[in-house]
């Protein structure tokens, strides 16, 4: 009989699925259509604009879903104190960036809707951070893998805008150069302006401060001591940095020239990076201002991990892939071979018992339980 061997994408999907039902979120399924004006009226949101539609027998004009994020967001409704906690593996239908191709993508992620607070909100990073690593040690092959969480904060940059007293035409261009670290053509915009310099040099200090939690808060406490209005949002990011894990905290680096839509997105935004792919893998962010835009009065953030940007990154190695081999023969109590794989599979791991390996395994442990007796 063969046996099937378990790609990767699949092994990665169905990890992250584990890791997110152990955290309390349930599956969220959906129908491949949506009407179309749903994306027409969004299309900014999502990651690629090209959609394909059709029309149906009764003359609706449909389109394969290109994103799954605003599915769930007309799907739901507003219980007052309650949180939802949905996570999603779906096919997704778009082009990929720089290509006029229609490919079908599977998209893996979660989004946490309802009252937030700061343990929600951190929470989710954390899941986001942890989601880069399970993926990531497909890539490095079982080592510990490097992965970075970059997280910025638009209301921050928002109400720094705003104190400079500008037009929107000027604050647009200025985005721009904040998402390119342009501080060349942001010196000259505001100086063309007329923006008070202090002001000015505050925005280019927000632009080009990048590090660790413990490198960038002296800076932006330093902010908001001269400007009251950047309190409350950099009170927020410290606060919700604070209370993510050590090991999580470690993988952050804070990077305000991270942008997305303000038109949807608002407080916390983020993206993940796994080491040896050029491009994020992850993104993420709170989307108050789309859940406003269609008639939620919920607060929610999500992010999803882009399975299609691990591809051709995968560890090569051939064959079957473990955390722990454990062997056994016939002087193994087969009550204690139970036992053992019971125990690694409740921890999470990938187990399994066998009298020899094949050649083409791979595997972080093997334990020895031949003769009855255990080198654990």
């Amino acid at each position: 009989m063969d046996t099937y061997v378990m790609s990767r994408e699949e092994l990665v999907s169905y990890k992250l699925r584990t890791l997110y039902s152990r955290y309390g979120y349930s599956q969220y399924k959906m129908s491949k259509f949506e009407e179309y004006e749903l994306y027409v009226r969004n299309k900014n949101f999502l990651v690629s604009d090209n959609v394909i539609t059709f029309t149906d027998h009764s003359g609706r004009l449909l389109a394969l879903k290109p994103d799954v994020t605003l599915s769930i967001v007309k799907s739901g409704r507003d219980v007052p104190g309650k949180v939802s906690r949905i996570y999603y593996n779906e096919n997704v239908y778009r082009t990929a960036p720089g290509s006029r191709d229609f490919r079908e993508i599977t998209q893996i992620g979660l989004e946490c809707i309802g009252d937030l607070d700061t343990y929600l909100v951190s929470e989710v990073l954390t899941l986001a951070a942890k989601s880069l690593k399970s993926a990531g040690r497909h890539i490095s092959f079982f080592q510990s893998p490097d992965y970075l969480l970059e997280i910025s904060q638009l209301d921050v940059v928002s109400c720094l805008l705003d104190s400079l007293s500008v037009n929107e035409e000027l604050k647009g261009e200025l985005l721009g150069c904040i998402g390119e670290k342009n501080v060349h053509d942001m010196a000259r915009i505001c100086r063309d302006a007329g923006v008070d310099e202090a002001r000015a040099q505050a925005l280019q200090t927000l632009v080009t401060t990048y590090g660790t939690p413990d490198e960038v808060f002296p800076v932006l406490l330093k902010l908001a001591e001269e400007n009251e209005a950047l309190r409350e949002p950099i009170e927020e990011l410290t606060h919700t940095i604070d209370a993510l894990p050590e090991e999580v905290r470690e993988s952050v680096r804070i990077d305000f020239s991270l942008l997305n839509d303000m038109t949807y997105y608002n407080g916390i935004v983020f993206r993940g990076y796994i080491k040896g792919i050029p491009d994020g893998v992850l993104s993420g962010g709170r989307y108050d201002r789309l859940m406003r835009k269609m008639d939620r009065t919920s607060d929610a953030i999500g992010f999803a991990v882009y399975l299609d940007r691990l591809a051709g990154y995968y560890t090569t190695a051939p064959g079957e892939f473990y955390d722990v081999v454990l062997l056994y023969d016939d002087m193994t109590s087969p009550k204690d071979v139970s036992e053992w794989v019971a125990e690694h599979v409740a921890k999470g791991e990938r187990a399994v018992a066998v009298r020899d390996v094949p050649d083409n395994w791979h595997y972080k442990e093997v334990i020895d339980m031949r003769g009855g007796k255990s080198d654990e």
